[in-house]
């Protein structure tokens, strides 16, 4: 459909081309000197010791399980409001997620009260989600983690940018994950990238190439003549065009944060005023936000899809985020766990996700809040 504003849009322009096509000219693809610079700029910015890039954020956190050791029988924590990835890539190693609530239906970030709920004698780690953007309560939870020898992961895939008390997120715990998926803050199309400052580096780096001592990129150059394998590894490369696109889109995600946080006050502003019965999350914010997301929650017995379709007839792009994990039939079937978590249930089916992204304009905001208010009336 050509919508008339989309949910999200791209910005690219002439210095992503040149970057690609300096890769296409160096005729070397796979990861090589591009991916060691975005690598090395990425850390910089978040403040990680460590960068590694990956295929996408979905292998970034995969590694990040492999790299604290998770393993089956273990028990993690996680969100059910997130997307799937997050507990998928606990089971990838065998291990448990465990289903945590929100904090509320200002705060859709998982609750801490929850995760100390949940804890068991099988618990090894914590994964959090930024939720849009907006932080986790990451004192807290680092705070309980260390309390019960727990490591924490961050899914940062929403909040690259975002801070917290004048740390980037991403950084707050043993191992953070970011995405580069076609609608984040800053894209590669796929990609992603694991941050720490933990020597479990090594073994990701090592992880995400097939188990092996070099890379061809090494016997390339003439550093190496052969390799070994020492782990069962996975493909999870990243390649020097991605490389090339996010180097160019990291330099430009201060500039497009800034943005969506002025739109996003923007949109806060017309929805309080034109529709008091909407909720509008994160009113009070901890830190600062990347501001991924502008979730909306709608008022209690509004029919969503009637409200989703109305806003299309306008052409008006809307999303979910996110129908609940623990809902899900790979999640409850086999005699899994069953979860009763009421808040998540009731955002879950309230929450409608309004376009957001640089290029918007004011103007654009103010039709999308007509519509909003039209298709409630």
């Amino acid at each position: 459909m050509d919508w008339k504003i989309p949910l999200a849009d791209i910005d690219f322009d002439s210095r992503e081309e040149e970057a690609v096509l300096e890769v296409l000219k160096s005729r070397w693809l796979t990861m090589g000197a591009v991916t060691q610079a975005f690598e090395e700029e990425f850390a910089a910015y978040v403040g990680a010791r460590f960068a590694i890039a990956v295929a996408n954020g979905t292998a970034a956190l995969h590694l990040a399980c492999l790299g604290i050791g998770l393993g089956p029988g273990d028990e993690v924590i996680v969100p059910s409001l997130t997307f799937v990835a997050t507990a998928n890539a606990v089971r990838y190693t065998g291990a448990i997620p465990i289903f945590a609530d929100i904090e509320s239906e200002q705060d859709l970030d998982i609750s801490v009260n929850s995760i100390e709920q949940k804890l068991t004698e099988r618990t090894r780690a914590i994964m959090v989600m930024h939720y849009g953007g907006y932080a986790c309560d990451m004192p807290a939870i680092i705070e309980l983690a260390r309390a019960h020898g727990l490591m924490v992961i961050e899914d940062a895939a929403h909040a690259i940018g975002s801070e917290l008390e004048g740390r980037k997120m991403g950084v707050w715990s043993n191992v953070g994950c970011f995405s580069f998926f076609s609608n984040k803050n800053m894209t590669t199309g796929e990609g992603g990238m694991v941050v720490t400052n933990d020597d479990a580096a090594d073994k990701m780096r090592i992880l995400r190439s097939h188990g092996m001592t070099t890379m061809s990129w090494d016997r390339h150059r003439g550093h190496a003549w052969s390799y070994d394998v020492v782990e069962l590894g996975y493909n999870y490369r990243i390649d020097e065009i991605r490389a090339a696109l996010g180097r160019v889109q990291l330099s430009k995600l201060e500039q497009n944060n800034e943005r969506r946080r002025n739109l996003s006050l923007l949109y806060r502003q017309r929805l309080e005023e034109m529709i008091p019965s909407i909720v509008v999350p994160f009113n009070k914010p901890r830190g600062t936000s990347a501001c991924h997301l502008m979730p909306i929650l709608l008022p209690d017995g509004c029919d969503r899809i009637s409200f989703m379709e109305h806003m299309k007839s306008n052409g008006i792009q809307t999303s979910i985020h996110y129908p609940p994990i623990h809902k899900f039939k790979t999640y409850t079937e086999g005699g899994k766990a069953s979860y009763h978590l009421p808040l998540t249930e009731n955002v879950a089916g309230r929450e409608v996700t309004l376009p957001l992204y640089p290029g918007l304009t004011d103007e654009n905001v103010t039709d999308v809040v007509h519509a909003v208010q039209d298709g409630i009336s």
